[in-house]
C-alpha cells in the first residue's frame, strides 16, 4: 500500500519534546526511555494517571515538578481532603492524591471522568453536592505505594493505569551520578552546569524558532522591504550561530566527561543489583519493605565509610564489597532467622547473573524440582535410592552441563551408594565423572540424592563466592538501631515466636538514662486508638518514649498512625529526644510507608537448647538471687527450676523439627515461663510436700497448655512434662532427662554450678532429648529445605522452566497439553446408579456415588482450566489472576490453587499430584469395573471419613446397634500391600476365612508409618531404622465391632492423617480437614515413647 512509515517505532520520538523530556529529567524523572515514556504518557492521555510508585520516584517527580504551581498535595485519609480538591478545581491548581489503596472514594468519579458541562458559555463539575467552576489549568495525579495492586475494572476505566516501578537503568544511573558526586565532585558538578546549560541553550533555540516563524507569518508584502524583520532574522541568526557552536563544544566536553564517570559503572551497576534482591523479599513476608530512599542513604554512607585509595580499580573494588556487606548486614537484623540464608543466597545469585556467570536453566531447575508426570527409565538402584530422587536425576540429565548424570547412576551406583551413606556428603566428592564440578551443578545433585543436605551445601556455595561473613548475620542489638535513628524515625519491632522485646527495651532505656515517665507504652486493641495519639502528641512535644504494642491487632487505626508518621512527627515540630517504637507480628496491614521509612528490628528466640537455657538464666526471674533466698524449700526449687528451665527449652525446640513436633506451632513466650516460676516459687513455700499434681495441672494445662488446641498436642505436652515433674527429680540423684544418660539434673544446682553445666552442653543435641528418634534430624533438614526453597522461588518473580530450545509459553503448553491428554472423561454417575443402586444393607454404594461426584467436579476444574490457560497463553481469552496464577504454578511445577480449593488434601508437587490423580481415578474405576475389591486403598478416598462410616453403618443395620457406640479393632496382617494378591491361594484362603467369621471386617493398604517401624517378626512398633523415615504399612484388616467389648491390650492409638502436614481444620461436616481416625498398635513400650517420638500414620507422602 506504500504507508509511509517508520522503519522502528519510538514513543520517545514520534510523542516526546526534547526539551521537556530535559527538563523533567531536571526534575526527577529517571532518564531510561521506560520512565520517559511514563512520563509522555502522563501528560498525553486523556484520563488522570494513576501511577504505581512503591519507590516514590514519580512522587518526587510531581513535586518538584509542580511545586512553582502551588501543588496542593492530599491524602484520602486527610479530613479536609474534598475541600482541598473543590478548590484546586476552582482555581485551576494541580492536585497530588498520594498512597490511594485498592479503593478510591466513589465522589471523585465526576472528576476522574471529567464530567464538564457548558452553562451560558462557562464549564462546570459537579463534585458531591457542589457544582463548581471548572477551570481548564487543573491537574490531578494519583500515586499507590502498592507494589501489585489490583484494581477493579470500573476504577481501571477511569483512570491512566502506570506503572513507576523503578529500573535497573534508572536505577543504575541515578547511583552513577552520586557516586561521581562524592568521588569526584568537580566532574559532576561540570556535568550537571552541561545538562542545565544544554537545556537553556535548547530552550533559546527554541523560542529563536518561534520567533522567526511569528516574523514570516506576521510579515506583510515582500519581506526583503521589511527592515524591521531582517533585522530579527539576522541577530536571530548570529544568537543561533553563537548557540550551536556552545552546543557542539559542550557534547565534545559532555563525551569526555561521560568516558571519565563511565570508570565508575562497575560500583553503581553492582548496586542496583543489591536493589533488585531486596525488594522482592516483600513476597516472603509483608514486614520486608525497604525504601529507595532509604537505600540510597545507605549508598552515601558506604561511599563515605569505606576506606580510601588512589588506584581506581581498587577502589571500585573496595566500594563495592563494602555496600554489599552493609547491605548485608542492615537487611539481615529485620529479617527472620529462616530468611537470612536466602538473602545471602539471592545477593550471591543477583550478582553472579549481572555477571553473566549463572546458568538460569539450572537454576530454575535447582528450585522447583520435577514438573512432568511420566519416566520412561526405571529406578537403578531403588534400595537406597526413592523413586522422587530418580524422576529428578533423570530430569537434572536433560541440562547439558549434567547429560551423564543418570548414566553414571546406572553404571557407578555402588559408589554413589558409599557417597550416599557419608555424614558430610555436601564435603565428600562424587564419583566420575562430576568429581570436580562445583557451584550450581553441585547443589542440583545434593538436592536430587541428599535433599537433607542442601541446606549446609547452600552455605558452603555462599562462603565459596562471598566469603565467610555472609552466612555469620549480625546479633540482635537494639543499640545499633537507635544509634541509626532520629526523632521522625519510627522503630519497629517485628515479634516473632516466644520471645518479647519490652524487657530489652525497658533495660536500654535505663542504660539511656530515660526515666520510667518518659517511656509510655500502651497495648493496641479496640479503642484504644485516640489514646495512644494523645501519647504520640504528648512525646512530639516532651520528648518521651511511646511504646505502641501489638499494632497487628489495631487494624483499622493503622491508617491513622501512617498519616501522624507522615503528617504529624516532621523534624521542625518534633522533640529531638523523641521516639515512637512500635511492635507487630507480620501483618498485611501494616503501613508500607512506615515499614519502608522505619528501622525495623527482629530479636528470635535462641536456636538451640544450649542458648535456650542460657538465655533463661541469665534473665529475670531465675538470676534474681532473692528468688532463692525468700524459699523455704532450697534445693527442691533449684532442682524443679532447672527442670522447668529444660522443659521450657525443648517444648520450643521441637518446633523445628515441623509436624513431627508439633501439629500446630504455638507461641509458648517467656511470659508462660514467669508465671509458671511464680507457681512453682509460692507451692514450695505453701506446702512441705512438693504437690506435683497441682504444679502438673498448672503448667501443662493452664500456663503453656492453655495455647494448645490440638488434642494430640495436649497429650504430647503432658507426656514432656511428666518427664520434669515428678517425685524422683528431688529423690533420684542424679535424675536424667533421656535414655542415653547424656542429660540430667547437675549435682551443683546453683546458679553458677547450672551455668556451667549449660555451657558443656553439644551445641546441636541429638533428636533423643526432645524424645524424638535419630531419624528426626533428616526430617528437620528437610523440613528447613522446603522452607528455604519456596521462599527463595518466591523472591524469583522472573523465574522461568529450561530444558528444551522453546520458550516458556510453549513449555507451559506442551505441559498442559500433556496432563490433559492423561486425565480421563467424567464418571458416568447415571450408570453407576444403575450398577450399584443405593441400598439400605450397602453403605459402600452411597461411598463409591460420593467418591465420584466429588472427583467429576474436580476432573470438570481441571479440564475446564488447562484449556482455558492454553486458550490464554495463545491471546484467544483474557489471562485473568486466576488463569496468571495457573501459569506461574504449571511453570514452577507447583498445584495451582483453583485445583486445591476443589481438590483432597494433598502436598505434592505437581508432577507427583497428576500421578496420584490418576491412581486415584484406576482405583475408582476398577472398583466400577470389577466390584468392590477385596483390599480398599484408604488413601485413594477422597472423604476418607465417609467410607470408614460406610463400614460401621453396614455392621449397625445389620445388628440393631447405633453407630455412636461402634468402634474398630486392628489386625496388621503378614501381607505387604505391594504384592500381587490376585490368584494368591494363601491370600485367598485368610481372606475368606476372616470374612467367614467377621462379615463386615474390611482390609485396607496404602498408610505410611512416620516416627517408627512395624516390626514384621515381633508384629509390634518398633524403632525406624536408619534413614528411613516412613514405613510402608503390610495390609490392615478393621474389624467393626461394639466399643465396651473389645479386648485390652497395651497399644499405641495411632493418629491417622491425610498429610503430613497434619494440621487441620474443622469442615462443615463435622471432620477434620487432615485428621481421620486413631490406628491400635501393639506395643512393648511405655505408650509415652512413642507420643513423644511423634508417631503417626500418613495416607501420602509429599513426592
Amino acid at each position: 500500500m506504500n504507508i509511509p512509515c517508520s522503519k522502528q517505532f519510538s514513543l520517545i520520538h514520534t510523542l516526546g519534546e526534547p526539551m521537556l523530556i530535559r527538563e523533567w529529567n531536571l526534575y526527577g524523572l529517571p532518564a531510561d526511555n521506560f520512565s520517559v515514556e511514563n512520563g509522555i504518557i502522563v501528560f498525553s492521555g486523556t484520563r488522570w494517571p494513576l501511577m504505581i510508585d512503591p519507590q516514590s520516584q514519580a512522587n518526587k517527580w510531581i513535586k518538584t515538578m509542580e511545586n512553582k504551581n502551588n501543588i496542593c498535595i492530599v491524602k484520602l485519609s486527610n479530613p479536609n481532603y474534598m475541600t482541598s480538591i473543590q478548590s484546586a478545581i476552582e482555581h485551576g491548581l494541580p492536585v497530588l492524591l498520594e498512597n490511594v489503596q485498592e479503593d478510591i472514594d466513589a465522589t471523585l468519579d465526576q472528576v476522574l471522568l471529567r464530567n464538564i458541562y457548558k452553562q451560558d458559555g462557562i464549564d462546570y463539575l459537579r463534585f458531591g453536592d457542589n457544582l463548581l467552576e471548572y477551570n481548564h489549568s487543573f491537574r490531578l495525579y494519583i500515586t499507590t505505594r502498592l507494589r501489585n495492586p489490583h484494581y477493579l475494572p470500573d476504577i481501571s476505566v477511569k483512570v491512566t493505569l502506570l506503572n513507576f516501578m523503578i529500573t535497573k537503568q534508572g536505577l543504575q544511573d541515578q547511583l552513577l551520578g552520586i557516586v561521581v558526586a562524592k568521588e569526584r565532585p568537580q566532574l559532576e558538578e561540570k556535568k550537571n552546569e552541561l545538562i542545565v546549560e544544554g537545556a537553556n541553550n535548547n530552550k533559546l533555540l527554541k523560542e529563536i524558532e518561534d520567533k522567526i516563524l511569528h516574523v514570516l507569518s506576521s510579515s506583510e508584502g515582500n519581506i526583503l522591504e521589511d527592515e524591521s524583520a531582517i533585522k530579527v532574522l539576522s541577530s536571530s541568526k548570529s544568537l543561533s550561530a553563537d548557540i550551536e557552536l556552545k552546543q557542539e563544544i559542550a557534547i565534545v566536553t559532555e563525551k569526555e566527561i561521560d568516558v571519565a564517570r563511565d570508570v565508575y559503572i562497575p560500583v553503581s551497576s553492582h548496586s542496583s543489583v543489591l536493589f533488585f534482591s531486596i525488594i522482592d523479599l516483600n513476597n516472603i513476608d509483608p514486614m520486608y519493605q525497604y525504601s529507595l530512599s532509604w537505600f540510597i542513604n545507605l549508598y552515601y554512607q558506604s561511599i563515605v565509610q569505606s576506606e580510601k585509595s588512589n588506584d581506581i580499580n581498587e577502589r571500585i573494588n573496595i566500594l563495592n564489597d563494602y555496600f554489599t556487606y552493609n547491605i548485608y548486614r542492615n537487611v539481615c537484623r529485620s529479617l527472620f532467622q529462616k530468611d537470612k540464608l536466602i538473602f545471602s543466597f539471592i545477593l550471591t545469585i543477583g550478582i553472579f547473573r549481572s555477571k553473566g556467570l549463572l546458568d538460569d536453566e539450572l537454576f530454575t531447575l535447582f528450585l522447583t524440582g520435577e514438573a512432568g508426570i511420566t519416566n520412561e527409565h526405571p529406578n537403578p538402584a531403588s534400595k537406597w535410592l526413592s523413586d522422587k530422587s530418580w524422576v529428578e536425576i533423570v530430569q537434572a540429565s536433560q541440562l547439558p552441563r549434567l547429560n551423564q548424570f543418570y548414566k553414571s547412576i546406572i553404571d557407578s551406583h555402588e559408589k554413589w551408594n558409599i557417597w550416599y551413606d557419608s555424614n558430610n556428603p555436601q564435603d565428600t566428592p562424587f564419583p566420575e565423572p562430576f568429581e570436580n564440578i562445583d557451584g550450581i551443578e553441585k547443589l542440583v545433585i545434593i538436592k536430587c540424592i541428599r535433599f537433607d543436605k542442601v541446606v549446609p551445601a547452600i552455605q558452603q556455595y555462599i562462603v565459596s563466592n562471598m566469603g565467610q561473613k555472609y552466612i555469620e548475620p549480625p546479633s540482635f542489638d537494639i543499640a545499633d538501631s537507635y544509634k541509626d535513628s532520629t526523632c521522625c524515625t519510627p522503630l519497629i519491632f517485628i515479634l516473632s515466636t516466644g520471645m518479647d522485646p519490652m524487657s530489652s527495651l525497658i533495660k536500654f532505656s535505663e542504660d539511656k538514662k530515660i526515666s520510667p515517665t518518659d517511656l509510655i507504652t500502651i497495648s493496641l486493641g479496640q479503642g484504644q486508638g485516640p489514646i495512644a495519639a494523645n501519647m504520640i502528641k504528648s512525646g512530639i512535644e516532651t520528648g518521651k518514649w511511646v511504646v505502641l504494642q501489638n499494632c497487628h491487632l489495631a487494624v483499622s487505626w493503622m491508617k491513622e498512625l501512617d498519616r501522624i508518621c507522615d503528617e504529624d512527627i516532621i523534624p521542625s515540630r518534633t522533640h529531638q529526644s523523641f521516639r515512637l517504637w512500635l511492635t507487630s507480628y507480620p501483618s498485611d496491614d501494616f503501613p508500607i510507608s512506615i515499614l519502608q521509612n522505619g528501622i525495623k528490628m527482629i530479636n528470635e528466640a535462641p536456636k538451640s537448647l544450649g542458648e535456650n537455657l542460657l538465655r533463661s538464666y541469665t534473665t529475670n526471674p531465675i538470676n534474681d538471687p532473692d528468688l532463692y533466698v525468700i524459699c523455704k524449700n532450697h534445693l527442691g526449687l533449684e532442682k524443679l527450676l532447672f527442670s522447668l528451665c529444660f522443659f521450657h527449652g525443648i517444648i520450643q525446640e521441637r518446633r523445628k523439627f515441623g509436624s513431627l513436633g508439633w501439629n500446630i506451632l504455638y507461641q509458648f513466650n517467656d511470659l508462660d515461663f514467669q508465671i509458671s516460676v511464680m507457681q512453682l516459687t509460692m507451692f514450695l513455700n505453701d506446702y512441705d510436700e512438693i504437690p506435683y499434681e497441682a504444679l502438673l495441672y498448672l503448667i501443662g494445662e493452664c500456663n503453656y497448655g492453655g495455647r494448645v488446641t490440638d488434642d494430640k498436642d495436649r497429650r504430647l505436652l503432658k507426656s514432656l512434662l511428666s518427664i520434669f515433674f515428678n517425685s524422683n527429680i528431688t529423690n533420684n540423684d542424679p535424675y536424667t532427662f533421656s535414655e542415653s544418660g547424656l542429660f540430667y539434673i547437675p549435682e551443683d544446682t546453683s546458679l553458677n554450678g547450672c551455668l556451667e553445666y549449660i555451657k558443656s552442653l553439644p551445641m546441636n543435641p541429638q533428636p533423643e532429648i526432645f524424645g524424638l528418634h535419630q531419624n528426626a534430624d533428616i526430617t528437620k533438614n528437610n523440613y528447613e529445605t522446603n522452607s528455604f526453597l519456596y521462599g527463595t522461588i518466591l523472591t524469583q518473580s522472573q523465574i522461568t522452566v529450561g530444558g528444551s530450545d522453546k520458550d516458556e509459553d510453549a513449555k507451559t503448553t506442551e505441559l498442559a497439553c500433556n496432563i490433559a491428554k492423561n486425565i480421563p472423561e467424567l464418571f458416568d454417575i447415571t450408570e453407576t446408579t444403575k450398577k450399584y443402586p443405593i441400598k439400605y444393607e450397602q453403605s459402600m454404594n452411597t461411598v463409591l456415588q460420593q467418591e465420584l461426584i466429588r472427583f467429576n467436579k474436580l476432573l470438570s476444574v481441571i479440564k475446564k482450566s488447562l484449556a482455558e490457560v492454553q486458550k490464554a497463553i495463545k491471546g484467544i481469552v483474557v489471562m485473568s489472576s486466576d488463569l496468571e496464577e495457573l501459569h506461574t504454578s504449571l511453570v514452577i511445577g507447583r498445584v495451582p490453587a483453583n485445583w486445591i480449593n476443589y481438590s483432597y488434601p494433598s502436598l505434592k508437587p505437581l508432577g507427583g499430584y497428576v500421578a496420584d490423580l490418576l491412581q486415584r481415578l484406576k482405583f475408582l474405576q476398577d472398583w466400577l469395573d470389577n466390584g468392590m475389591p477385596e483390599v480398599f486403598w484408604l488413601s485413594g478416598f477422597y472423604f476418607t471419613q465417609s467410607f470408614l462410616s460406610g463400614v460401621l453403618q453396614n455392621f449397625s443395620r445389620k445388628n440393631k446397634i447405633p453407630i455412636n457406640k461402634l468402634g474398630f479393632e486392628f489386625d496388621v496382617t503378614i501381607y505387604e500391600s505391594k504384592i500381587e494378591l490376585v490368584n494368591n491361594p494363601e491370600w485367598e484362603v485368610y481372606y475368606q476365612d476372616k470374612l467367614d467369621i467377621e462379615e463386615f471386617s474390611v482390609f485396607i493398604k496404602g498408610l505410611f508409618l512416620e516416627g517408627a517401624r512395624w516390626d514384621r517378626e515381633l508384629q509390634i512398633l518398633n524403632e525406624s531404622y536408619p534413614r528411613i523415615l516412613f514405613d510402608t504399612l503390610p495390609i490392615i484388616c478393621f474389624k467393626p465391632g461394639i466399643k465396651p467389648q473389645f479386648k485390652k491390650k497395651s497399644y499405641y492409638d495411632a493418629p491417622i492423617y491425610k498429610t503430613s502436614a497434619r494440621q487441620g481444620t474443622l469442615s462443615t461436616t463435622g471432620h477434620s480437614t487432615n485428621f481421620v481416625m486413631f490406628l491400635d498398635f501393639l506395643i512393648d513400650r511405655p505408650k509415652d515413647h512413642w507420643i513423644k517420638r511423634g508417631t503417626a500414620c500418613l495416607c501420602q507422602l509429599d513426592n
